[in-house]
């Protein structure tokens, strides 16, 4: 039985932020210290480093669990199914509905059970749950997904990753600018026409990495003690992504039994354009290889870093023709693999 993706769908926010918007933030340091330089060679570093120029925000009254639902009905509607006969609601990720201007999360009912409701499915046997995985959580709901219909207990399931990380951002922070907002959708289901799942690994590190991500307060003394947002040992993350990523990747093809060689493209969440780099030339590395010419397409320039929702707006991108030169046919290879909060790591050897 052949268990893949039928459909996908994306929604990308028409809200375009570019790094000149940056120029007259105040980034101050975590101990609350100016930097020695101007903001205009801040930005210059960040983008060499990141890749990114610009990113997406949604707008104000669009929440997470609106943007997956937009994902959600194109992918309906490109897999051609009876939204009837969805088993499964599966939404990835991280910080719930957080409406415009404010700071807190909001899961009650769940961002999957919204989803439902906006979808207006009737049927009561279709779960709606949430994903909690860090950016990984995408790939972690296609694995669950593919787990239910390998079983037995499901037949179509729908995957989301969606989240509004320009909402829990802290202005002062260099890294606010980062994230970035959007939705990707897919639908898993056992079809003789579809794509195949041939191979999937997972780990979750949580003991010296379990905070490299986490909740703090604002870099500016004078702001609310109270108020959280989101922060992260950059550094760290970067050393933990490319000491670790590629082995789980390289695990997750040798499972498959398929040769490096027959790779086409690898799917790699949108993080930062450097550490992806170092991750796929080391992956490339344990088996004695250059990395190929255009295996990694990137949508992190003009899209920033969407977490979720990176891996599966990508992929329908590539896979309708919209992110040039880069495209995929029936029978290719593809890498799904990611990395984020937790700290978690997952990917997917997936024959198109």
């Amino acid at each position: 039985m052949k268990i893949g993706i039928t459909g996908t769908g994306s929604y990308i926010p028409s809200i375009i932020a570019k790094n000149e918007d940056f120029l007259q933030h105040q980034f101050l340091g975590a101990d609350g210290a100016r930097f020695g330089y101007e903001n205009d060679v801040i930005i210059e570093k960040f983008q060499s480093i990141t890749g990114i120029s610009e990113r997406r925000y949604a707008k104000p009254q669009l929440n997470t669990s609106d943007l997956g639902h937009l994902a959600a009905e194109k992918a309906i509607e490109d897999a051609g199914i009876d939204r009837e006969e969805l088993d499964y609601i599966i939404f990835a990720h991280n910080f719930g509905d957080i409406e415009h201007g404010t700071i807190q999360g909001d899961t009650l009912p769940s961002l999957a059970t919204r989803v439902k409701h906006l979808l207006r499915i009737k049927n009561p046997k279709c779960v709606a749950y949430d994903m909690i995985f860090g950016c990984p959580g995408w790939i972690e709901g296609v694995i669950q997904a593919n787990a239910f219909i390998k079983s037995g207990i499901a037949k179509k399931c729908l995957v989301i990753g969606g989240e509004t990380l320009s909402r829990v951002v802290d202005e002062h922070d260099r890294d606010s600018m980062i994230y970035s907002d959007g939705a990707g959708a897919a639908i898993i289901e056992a079809n003789a026409q579809s794509g195949e799942i041939l191979g999937h690994a997972s780990e979750t590190h949580a003991n010296n990495e379990a905070f490299y991500l986490f909740f703090d307060k604002t870099y500016n003394e004078e702001g609310c003690p109270n108020t959280k947002y989101i922060k992260m040992h950059g550094r760290k993350i970067y050393e933990f992504a490319c000491t670790h990523v590629p082995n789980a990747m390289a695990a997750c093809l040798d499972e498959s039994g398929e040769s490096i060689n027959n790779v086409k493209k690898i799917f790699i969440h949108q993080a930062n354009e450097k550490m992806d780099e170092a991750i796929v030339k080391r992956f490339y590395r344990l088996y004695g290889k250059e990395v190929p010419q255009d295996i990694m397409p990137m949508s992190i320039h003009k899209l920033g870093n969407s977490s979720v929702a990176t891996i599966p707006t990508l992929f329908d991108l590539v896979r309708n023709g919209d992110l040039e030169p880069h495209s995929i046919e029936k029978g290719d290879l593809v890498i799904f693999a990611s990395v984020g909060a937790g700290m978690n790591i997952n990917a997917i050897v997936y024959r198109i």
